[in-house]
Order: structure tokens, then sequence, then C-alpha cells
């Protein structure tokens, strides 16, 4: 006679696998539950407008009413007399800053890295122009770079230098909009660079000096490899700041002298100003393009170069 106690284990589910398994269903919704605030925002903030932007790009529009023409704000903005100017200067602008904020965010990330007793005070020194407002550095720099009271002309003088009018001439205006915008800009790279360089494991430093290595040594085949990640991350932040810069180029040239310092944003902006608001839509539509069939294959380019782990 086989008694409770002789038979096997129970090989099928237990009363508890229902409460189980609806208890594992909650825990994998859980994690999802977290996402919706920052779905809603994404939803409202982004999507809604750049939706909206493309439909408005196809009417002629105001505060009040819309008419729809399909594709002649498109045709008229890439009409434009000076597209190409601005299309040109765009992309000298974004790889004029892009390349200067690698290089001197490296070298200054490099230094600042290194055992200088004043290391943290100079950080905070380097990070200060990206607090200050874009806006007020254009004013600030407008005022320096005057031909004729600026300070920096004053002091050229002093060496026995003679200054130019560097935001009135059309072969200085841009590039030096430019160099103000590395000025600001540099701190931000200097600190990817800098969270870059002490991610690196001391070891591969080690190995260099006990092989004899000098500084140089280290610097070509431990930290420029090894910091490949920062750099990455600079090129693609910076290249695409500098394709949409608009702000400090308005404060400091407007485009001009004439049109020789207009970007494809400060083009949009005047068609903005004259009240063509759904040609400067398509403007805005036409330079999102722009700037995700650049950045895209940039990135794809730059993240295949990534140093495997």
């Amino acid at each position: 006679m086989v008694t409770k106690q002789d038979a096997g284990p129970r090989t099928g589910p237990g009363p508890s696998a229902p409460r189980r398994n609806s208890q594992r269903r909650r825990n994998a919704a859980y994690p999802y539950a977290l996402y919706l605030p920052a779905a809603v925002v994404y939803v409202v903030i982004f999507l809604v407008p750049t939706v909206m932007a493309f439909y408005f790009a196809l009417t002629r529009w105001t505060l009040f009413d819309s008419t729809f023409v399909g594709l002649d704000n498109f045709r008229d903005f890439l009409a434009e007399q000076n597209l190409r100017i601005g299309f040109q200067n765009t992309l000298v602008y974004a790889v004029v800053t892009s390349g200067l904020k690698v290089i001197l965010g490296l070298l200054l990330g490099v230094l600042l890295t290194s055992r200088l007793r004043l290391r943290g005070f100079l950080r905070s020194v380097v990070f200060f122009p990206v607090l200050v407002s874009t806006v007020a550095v254009g004013i600030t720099f407008s005022m320096l770079l005057k031909p004729e009271t600026g300070l920096v002309n004053q002091a050229l003088a002093l060496v026995g230098v003679d200054g130019r009018d560097w935001l009135g001439e059309a072969t200085t205006a841009l590039l030096s909009v430019a160099l103000v915008d590395v000025w600001k800009g540099v701190g931000l790279a200097t600190v990817i660079y800098i969270a870059g360089i002490m991610s690196i494991p001391s070891e591969y430093y080690q190995a260099v000096a006990v092989d004899g290595g000098s500084a140089w040594h280290r610097f070509r085949h431990v930290t420029l490899p090894l910091s490949w990640p920062a750099t990455y991350s600079v090129i693609i932040l910076s290249f695409i700041g500098g394709l949409r810069s608009f702000d400090l180029i308005w404060t400091m040239t407007r485009g001009g002298p004439g049109f020789t310092s207009d970007t494809i944003a400060s083009i949009i902006y005047k068609q903005y100003q004259a009240g063509f608001f759904g040609l400067s839509t398509a403007g805005n539509v036409l330079l999102f393009l722009i700037v995700t069939a650049i950045a895209v294959p940039l990135n794809y380019f730059l993240g295949k170069r990534q140093v495997p782990a």
C-alpha cells in the first residue's frame, strides 16, 4: 500500500505558480513605468513640434491662419541668392570650431590631468566661459574687437602691429566669430577629455615607463588612442553645434559685412524677420535634414573607430 509519504516528488507546478507568474509580469512592467514621464516630455517638447514644423513648412501661415502651398516654400528658400554662401560658411564654421575644440581640448585635458599644483583652479578657469551667456559673450567681444577703441587692437598697437576691423572685413569676420566660439566652448571639450583620460587604467602608463618610454610615447601610444571615446563625443557635439550655430554669429556680425558671415541659421532668421514664416519654417526643416544627413554618417564612421575594451 502506497502512502502519501511514499509518493515521489511532484513535478507539476504548485499552487503558487500563477502568483509567481503574475509577480514576474508586474516586476517586468515596473521599469517601463519609469520611462513614462520622459516619454511624455519627449513627445510634447520634441516630437509634436517637429511634426508641426514639417506641416507648416508646406504652408504660408500667420498666427491665426495658414494656406497650404505644397513645396513652394522649399523651392523659394533654395532659390535664395546667398544660400550657397551661407551653406559654405556653415560648413567652414563647423569644421574650424570642432577641429580647434578637439585639438585644444585634448591638449588642455592632458595638461590638467598632470601633476599641476593649481590644476583644480585652472579647470574652473577653463570651464568658466561655458557658463556665460552666449549673447553676453558676443556683445563683450564685439566691443573688444572694435577697430578704434577695442582692447585687442590697442594691445596689438603696443607691440607695433596694426589692428584690423576684425568683424567689419569680409576676410576676417567669420573666422573671428569662430575663434570666439572656440574660446567659449573649449571648456566643455576639456572636461570631456579630462574624464576620458582619467578613465584610462594606470597600468598602460606603467608599461610604457617600464619600456623606457618618454612623455611623448605615453601620449602617442596610450593617451591619444585610448581617449578616442572622448574625441568621438567632442567631434559629434561640436560639429552639430557648429552646423546649428546662430546666436553668437547674429550677436557679433548679423551675417555681415554683406552676406560674408551668413550661415543657414542666420538666413532663416532674416526670413522670419521679414514676415515669411512659412519660408523660414521650410528653412528650418532643410537645416534639420542637412544636420541629420551629415551627423548620422559621421556618427557611424567615428563609431567604427572605437578602441575595443
